[in-house]
C-alpha cells in the first residue's frame, strides 16, 4: 500500500508502482527510496547531473561518489535514463 505523505502518481521523478526511477529527473526523495540509497547518495547523485549534465547511460552512476559495482547491480534494474 502506498505510505502517507509520498505524493500522487504525478509526483516528478518517483516511482509509481514499482516503475523505474529517472536519474535524470527523480528529486531527492525520489533517488533516497532506491535500495542502499540514502539522502547523502541521493545528493551525490543530483551533484552530478548538476555538474555534468544529464546521464546518458546507467553504468554512469560509478561516477557518483558512494556507488560502485555492488550498489550499481542493486540499482541496475530500478533506474533508467
Amino acid at each position: 500500500s502506498p505510505t502517507p505523505g509520498t505524493g500522487g502518481a504525478g509526483a516528478a521523478g518517483a516511482a509509481v508502482d514499482g516503475a523505474p526511477v529517472n536519474l535524470n529527473t527523480a528529486d531527492l526523495a525520489a533517488l533516497d527510496t532506491l535500495p542502499g540509497v540514502g539522502p547523502a547518495t541521493a545528493q551525490a547523485i543530483i551533484d552530478h547531473r548538476t555538474q555534468h549534465g544529464p546521464f546518458t547511460s546507467v553504468d554512469q552512476l560509478l561516477d557518483v561518489r558512494g556507488i560502485g559495482d555492488a550498489k550499481l547491480a542493486d540499482l541496475r534494474d530500478r533506474v533508467v535514463v
